[in-house]
């Protein structure tokens, strides 16, 4: 195993977490969310959200609506549900324990 397929490994086991996050804090169109994630150092290329964002909206965790663009077709833009919101907190009480107890194991030496 190399070095880069480690990180790309852990990179991809948080983006539900991530993306979630994000759309609890605003509503979002998937460029949008891209350039957060860039923003964060997780580099996310539109072939790799789309697949999460229908998985995710398949498990009723987000939904999404139409607004009008004054410069094309309209845009689909993405909402966390309350089931969402709800999944979220879990995934971020797992989190923390899972960051605490990977801590806490490296650094017992």
């Amino acid at each position: 195993m190399n070095h880069d397929n480690a990180i790309a490994q852990m990179k991809k086991g948080v983006l539900d977490m991530c993306i979630l996050s994000l759309l609890n804090q605003k509503d979002a169109y998937p460029s949008d969310i891209i350039v957060k994630l860039r923003e964060s150092e997780l580099i996310i290329v539109e072939g790799t959200l789309y697949p999460l964002l229908s998985r995710l909206k398949n498990s009723g965790l987000l939904d999404y609506y139409w607004i009008e663009s004054p410069f094309g077709p309209p845009r689909k833009y993405y909402k966390i549900t309350e089931q969402g919101k709800s999944f979220l907190m879990q995934l971020l009480n797992s989190w923390n324990s899972f960051v605490q107890n990977v801590n806490q194991s490296i650094n017992q030496s």
